[in-house]
């Protein structure tokens, strides 16, 4: 019976990198979205840096090199991005 509930949950909670994944995803859909109406430079940054970010994570829990090094990239350079829009309302 116990491990009969414990399968059972256990399809119910999905992965923490199921998630994530999601998240970033919907994270980094906002920041194109932000992106396509030139409005809001600054929210598009910071949401582009989110999720990729956390698909850093997800990249870095999958092993996925490829996804390593493109996340990776792209968050220090979202990163330096954020770093001078900061410098620049200081």
């Amino acid at each position: 019976m116990m491990s009969f509930l414990k399968v059972k949950i256990n399809k119910l909670i999905k992965n923490i990198d199921w998630y994530l994944k999601w998240v970033a995803s919907i994270i980094l859909i906002l920041g194109i979205c932000f992106r396509s109406t030139q409005q809001f430079p600054a929210l598009d940054l910071m949401l582009s840096f989110a999720g990729c970010f956390l698909w850093t994570i997800v990249s870095l829990m999958w092993k996925d090199r490829a996804m390593i090094v493109l996340n990776v990239v792209a968050t220090f350079v979202l990163a330096m991005g954020v770093v001078k829009l900061i410098g620049e309302t200081v």
